[in-house]
């Protein structure tokens, strides 16, 4: 894995960083300048190919172990979880965890006429009851790095016959996932799978998709491609594809490379790199006396030291802080070197 991490990454600081936004491979970034070149000389290749496409949807599916009819692609998480938000009847209740990120709750809230019930992470498979209509979440919050409990949310849910949501954008490319275990999974690209911003990921089983009004359908969601592009869509695809929104190419394109990397090194591969670096970062925390958050994630968040996050980036160090929270999070290009840089740092005081 040196070898070829060498050959794609050569961060100028210390990165540590991932939760915010990924590093991009340069055989991602040769493949997106290849098309903002033809776009620039005017020619046929900068307008971008649907087989970039084809390509990542195939490679996301893989990785999460689905059937690539199950997957759709997009450009945000919010729209995504603002399909499913809409498919809910008024009154209905969501059930989430206590300081869940943004893009999972937002669409729901605006509604209105839901039901939020909120709880606290490790209570959110007991709170999970008959009236509930659809537990969201994310597999790994996005503040402090804990890892939800999923068998047991998962099988909370199967008892009560509530639906699932499963935010994977801080766990997919790191954290082994099968999302054909969750109702609907929603995942950013740019984190830990490494691809340009603007490529997002919905999954939904047969079931769900029957729940779900493909409301921002479009050309890129016909079951015939290429057909006539003016009046409505005759018919739409029969797979999740229904739900695809209008392509970003520049950003496929380079995703189409980054899923490629992910893919040949494997998620397990990249798991144990990455929280062997994690844990070696929260001994060392530890002897310098302070306390992070107990997790086996490869993100590591230390409540109260958020403030640190400049010290660190004046030595070049990329952290981030969040909600007071220290945050470090590790992936295939980070090494133990890194975590001693960032310890050295922080034990100065």
């Amino acid at each position: 894995m040196e070898t070829l991490v060498g050959a794609e990454f050569a961060p100028e600081t210390t990165y540590l960083n991932t939760s915010t936004c990924g590093l991009l491979p340069a055989r991602a970034v040769t493949a997106m300048t290849a098309l903002m070149d033809g776009l620039a000389a005017g020619r046929t290749d900068g307008a971008g190919e649907y087989g970039a496409l084809v390509a990542v949807r195939r490679s996301f599916a893989r990785i999460v172990g689905v059937g690539e009819d199950r997957v759709a692609l997009g450009g945000s998480v919010v729209v995504h979880t603002a399909l499913i938000a809409a498919s809910l009847p008024p009154g209905a209740e969501v059930l989430l965890p206590e300081g869940e990120f943004a893009s999972v709750v937002t669409p729901f809230a605006v509604r209105g006429d839901l039901k939020l019930r909120f709880v606290p992470l490790d209570g959110l498979a007991d709170a999970v009851g008959p009236g509930t209509a659809l537990v969201a979440f994310s597999a790994v919050q996005s503040a402090d790095g804990r890892i939800a409990d999923l068998p047991a949310v998962r099988e909370a849910a199967a008892v009560h016959g509530a639906r699932t949501l499963l935010d994977a954008s801080q766990s997919a490319g790191w954290l082994p996932l099968r999302a054909g275990e969750w109702d609907y999974t929603v995942t950013g690209g740019f984190k830990f799978l490494l691809c340009p911003r603007g490529v997002s990921f919905l999954t939904l089983t047969e079931a769900a998709q029957t729940t779900v009004t493909p409301l921002h359908a479009g050309p890129f969601a016909a079951e015939e491609l290429w057909g006539p592009p003016y009046g409505p869509v005759e018919r739409l695809a029969d797979s999740a594809r229904r739900y695809d929104e209008p392509p970003a190419f520049l950003a496929y394109q380079g995703a189409r490379r980054s899923l490629e990397l992910v893919e040949e090194i494997g998620v397990p591969a990249l798991h144990r790199h990455a929280t062997e670096l994690a844990g070696r970062f929260r001994a060392g925390l530890a002897a310098l006396g302070h306390s992070p958050v107990v997790s086996d994630s490869a993100i590591v968040a230390v409540p109260g030291l958020g403030g640190r996050a400049a010290d660190l980036a004046g030595a070049g160090i990329v952290v981030a802080e969040r909600a007071g929270y220290l945050r470090a999070a590790f992936h295939l290009y980070n090494a133990t070197a890194d975590v001693e840089r960032a310890l050295g740092v922080l034990a100065r005081g």
